[in-house]
């Protein structure tokens, strides 16, 4: 370091530290300290240095004070452009942002110490990683490239933004374009490459299931069972025995379905349903998976590091093995069941006006998909009414009480954003032959109400007894998010009130009504949207902002679930009589760490079944590439819009790719405009666009704009459409 610069750091820093110094801003201290104009950026590079010393810190108001910087704990999360953010441990703080120069050497999920540098009033906080405590990366998955005296992994994730060198002693036999599973033996720092041993070769990239068995290793989602858990589940029985019936309220004579995907094996609830005078008694019965699987046994460990089921686009990695999620769990038609269920007593106005929670017996009668209900129901097919003629009676009652319900839930604010989901059809190969929205038909919308009301009344039961439970909460949006939104709508003639510094849900949810139909409903719910935060699992609650609920739980789900089997216990000591001190205690002592885990093998599932349909849709698009499509812009950001078609495919138009004019991104409205051209691309701007090219290893999807003239010429509105892998095609 320069002697004179660090003698100017000495100047400042013992001038801030005088007894008579107040804090004051650049100018503010320049003027003082006589620094002329033309220097003061000289000034400035002290003061961030003192500043990145941590010897200073930077108020909000922008203002320099003495003291050390306060130093945090957290996760940082790469960017592939090379900056990153540090996820803090305490979740009602909002995340830091690094840049490239500040990140230290940290890898992506590495836990780090963070000091603030600077804390810009209404923006982010920006910080700086002064150590790595512990690295959150130990393995990798990525494409082995082969040289002549040694080999390189490109990371499949993003977030790593270096190679990996592989000695080639290390390399396992791996060539060119096989994907591999490496563990890393170096993180490498400023002047060296990371290094690494291949200790798994996952196929070539050619290869069918190579693909995604790479995203299944990078997650590090377990596919096999031991033995040892194997072994256990083998001595459980394949029917329901007498003995496990004893002492359950036997409801094997109520007439009851299951509703659900044609694909589906774990069938986990059943739904009864008659009149109750002028009212409902609802039935939602769910399968007893606490009764096979005991507290802390291997099966029950594994359970728990697993978290949940993990649907990706071609298998299901299951919480728990087959023989118990497809056998004696799955509330299979026409067999005995052991159940745990919820009978709820509902009034014309969809209120819950008693109810009983009890171990049971059951015995499905039919099992329904959402198709035939909804044949049934929407379509009056009249096979189909004939083939379920004896049932016809309850599915109506279902759909009128749960229209009830709805309309209910919507009075007191409950939020809907209906965002598509995306279905991918693969054919025998796991290639994907379709892409389209999922079907929400009447049938879904009928378990999802009376899913919700079950969760609700249980959490509510279970919060008036005190005892200690799992909750699904889902806290009020960030304040400075909402004002964010709240401005930004009042460009459209649209008010958000927003009471005592928060929204209620209720307001969001007039929000959405009122855009309903307008050309900028889509830029509105997406903003709206993107102000919620994440729902997650936690023994303390604090309501469900989207659901405007004050109490729910997830109870429905145990067989792909483990806060779901965790509540069953829960509720089944409590029904027994034996939830004395000491177990109120265990469970206190436990429900903290389970619901932690809970919530973070939700997020990891999540993101691994979001790259699956990522990868297909990239497949499924590298057929198209010419193609003029419709869309709509999904995202603005200062590297070029984003836009999602009509099948949920979403690409990227870069702004080097918008030829006819430079293009400047305008953060306060979401806009990108031409310099030369005034044109102006807006969120929620429905747009022609040209597939120009695809990436499956970055699992990228290019477009450009095209206009009306070209979709004329080379598209035809649809008369190019000769085989089913057509993605636009128009009847």
């Amino acid at each position: 370091m320069d002697k004179g610069f660090e003698k100017q750091k000495k100047i400042v820093y013992d001038f801030i530290c005088d007894d008579l110094y107040i804090p004051m801003k650049v100018k503010e201290m320049a003027l003082i300290l006589q620094v002329p104009k033309d220097q003061r950026s000289a000034l400035r590079a002290v003061l961030d240095s003192l500043v990145a010393d941590g010897k200073i810190t930077l108020s909000k108001k922008g203002k320099y004070v003495k003291g050390e910087s306060k130093h945090l704990i957290g996760m940082y999360q790469a960017n592939a452009r090379g900056f990153g953010f540090v996820i803090l441990e305490d979740e009602n703080t909002d995340d830091i942002f690094i840049s490239a120069d500040d990140a230290n050497g940290a890898f992506q999920g590495d836990k780090v110490e963070v000091m603030i540098k600077n804390s810009p009033e209404g923006k982010r906080a920006e910080g700086k990683i002064l150590k790595i405590i512990e690295h959150g990366t130990t393995t990798m998955v990525g494409l082995y490239q082969k040289n002549k005296n040694f080999g390189f992994v490109k990371p499949d994730n993003q977030r790593f933004t270096k190679d990996i060198y592989i000695p080639n002693e290390c390399s396992k036999g791996a060539v060119t374009g096989h994907k591999v599973l490496i563990e890393l033996t170096s993180y490498g720092n400023g002047n060296t490459k990371p290094e690494g041993k291949v200790i798994e070769i996952i196929g070539h990239i050619n290869d069918p299931g190579t693909d995604i068995m790479s995203i299944v290793k990078g997650y590090d989602l377990p596919v096999e069972f031991s033995e040892k858990i194997m072994n256990q589940v083998g001595r459980m029985p394949s029917e329901v025995s007498t003995a496990d019936m004893a002492g359950r309220k036997d409801i094997r004579d109520w007439q009851m379905v299951t509703i659900d995907g044609e694909d589906a094996k774990d069938l986990d609830d059943a739904i009864s349903l008659v009149r109750d005078g002028d009212g409902y008694q609802l039935g939602v019965h769910i399968a007893d998976v606490s009764n096979y699987v005991q507290e802390n046994s291997a099966l029950d460990r594994e359970a728990l590091a697993r978290g949940t089921s993990v649907y990706l686009v071609d298998r299901v990695i299951p919480m728990l093995p087959h023989k118990l999620s497809n056998g004696i769990c799955s509330l299979n038609a026409g067999e005995d069941r052991l159940a745990l269920s919820c009978i709820m007593h509902v009034d014309k106005s969809g209120n819950v006006t008693d109810h009983e929670m009890a171990e049971t017996v059951i015995h499905v009668d039919e099992r329904m998909t959402y198709t035939s209900v909804a044949k049934i129901l929407v379509d009056q097919d009249a096979d189909e009414m004939r083939r379920y003629e004896a049932c016809v009676p309850m599915f109506r009652l279902m759909q009128e009480l749960s229209a009830i319900i709805r309309e209910a839930r919507h009075k007191r604010g409950s939020i809907d954003f209906d965002f598509p989901e995306t279905k991918v059809i693969l054919d025998e190969d796991g290639y994907p032959i379709d892409i389209k929205p999922y079907d929400r038909n009447v049938a879904t919308k009928i378990i999802e109400d009376f899913m919700l009301l079950a969760n609700e009344t249980v959490a509510e039961e279970f919060f008036w007894r005190e005892i200690p439970f799992v909750y699904r909460v889902h806290e009020a949006p960030d304040e400075e998010k909402i004002k964010t939104l709240s401005t930004f709508i009042n460009n459209f003639g649209y008010h958000i009130h927003v009471g005592a510094n928060e929204v209620s849900p209720k307001e969001v949810q007039k929000l959405l009504a009122n855009v309903e139909g307008a050309p900028e409903e889509p830029l509105i719910t997406r903003l709206a949207l993107r102000s919620m935060k994440q729902a997650r699992y936690t023994p303390e609650n604090s309501g469900h902002f989207g659901l405007a609920a004050r109490y729910y739980t997830h109870f429905t789900s145990p067989i792909r679930r483990y806060p779901d089997l965790q509540i069953h216990r829960i509720i089944k000591e409590t029904l027994r009589g034996r939830m004395k001190e000491n177990r109120m205690e265990h469970y206190e002592k436990i429900l903290p760490d389970v619901t932690l885990q809970a919530s973070q093998m939700e997020r990891r599932a999540e993101e691994a079944e979001r790259e699956t349909i990522k990868l297909k849709k990239v497949e499924y698009m590298q057929d198209h590439i010419g193609e003029v499509f419709d869309g709509v812009i999904s995202s603005i950001t200062k590297w070029g819009a984003y836009v999602e078609l009509e099948n949920t495919v979403e690409g990227l138009v870069h702004v080097v790719n918008m030829k006819d004019d430079h293009y400047q991104y305008i953060e306060a409205t979401y806009e990108l405009i031409g310099e030369r051209t005034n044109k102006i691309y807006k969120l929620g701007e429905k747009v022609l666009v040209r597939l120009i090219g695809v990436d499956k290893l970055q699992r990228t999807i290019d477009f450009e704009f095209a206009d009306e003239a070209e979709e004329e010429g080379e598209h035809g509105h649809g008369e190019n459409c000769k085989d089913r892998r057509q993605v636009n095609c128009q009847q």
